[in-house]
């Protein structure tokens, strides 16, 4: 599958960390956005490494377009009862490339195996939730240059459809956007129509996943 076959997937904004309290058990979710499985198995080495006096560090992560890699542990916890909730709901929430870890602090309480897959289930939504969600785009750049006249009403249209990432200011605007692989030969079409081709515009080799706030 190559990268503009696949036009978009989910992944989370930034890192969190919430807590979750019951019956004296203490459950910390902590999200990461993650590039790499190896960068996932680093992160998960510095939450054992910070919380050494730990009773668990469970975790699931989600690596790839489209979560090809996917791995998650009980950390000592009964089978399935801690990593595969974790798991469970990175799958629910359709996001990759992330990592979410939940650190179980015992609090001398048994909660039987529902009530552990229900406390890492909650753990594991509270972060990504706190985390926040958003879309990554498969986007080429694009240089726009336009005279002055013109700029107002393309600077609207390119921002409705993209994302501006430069804005120059000289004897003409030149802008620099993102816009989505699949829209650009639309893109070309229309904007060259709403100046009566009264414009420059250049594709670079600029291309990937980003977020287009779309």
């Amino acid at each position: 599958m190559t990268k503009a076959s696949l036009p978009s997937f989910l992944t989370v904004k930034r890192v969190s960390e919430t807590e979750y309290v019951i019956n004296k058990s203490r459950f910390i979710g902590r999200c990461f956005p993650v590039e790499s499985e190896e960068e996932a198995t680093m992160k998960i080495a510095e939450i054992r490494k910070q919380h050494w006096d730990a009773t668990h560090n469970c975790f699931a992560y989600r690596v790839g377009k489209t979560g090809s890699v996917a791995r998650f542990s009980d950390d000592g916890e009964p089978s399935s009862t801690a990593g595969k909730p974790i798991m469970d709901v990175l799958c629910a929430k359709d996001i990759t490339n992330v990592l979410c870890v939940v650190t179980r602090y015992f609090g001398g309480i048994l909660l039987g195996a529902g009530g552990l897959v229900r406390a890492y289930s909650r753990s594991a939504a509270d972060a990504v939730d706190a985390a926040g969600i958003m879309k990554k785009t498969y986007a080429v750049c694009v240089d726009v240059r336009v005279d002055y006249q013109n700029y107002s009403s393309v600077e609207a249209y390119v921002r409705s459809k993209g994302k501006i990432a430069d804005s120059n200011f000289c004897e003409h605007v030149e802008i620099k956007a993102f816009i989505p692989e699949k829209d650009i030969e639309v893109f070309e079409k229309e904007i060259t129509e709403l100046t009566n081709g009264r414009i420059t515009l250049q594709k670079t080799d600029t291309a990937d996943f980003i977020d287009l706030g779309l």
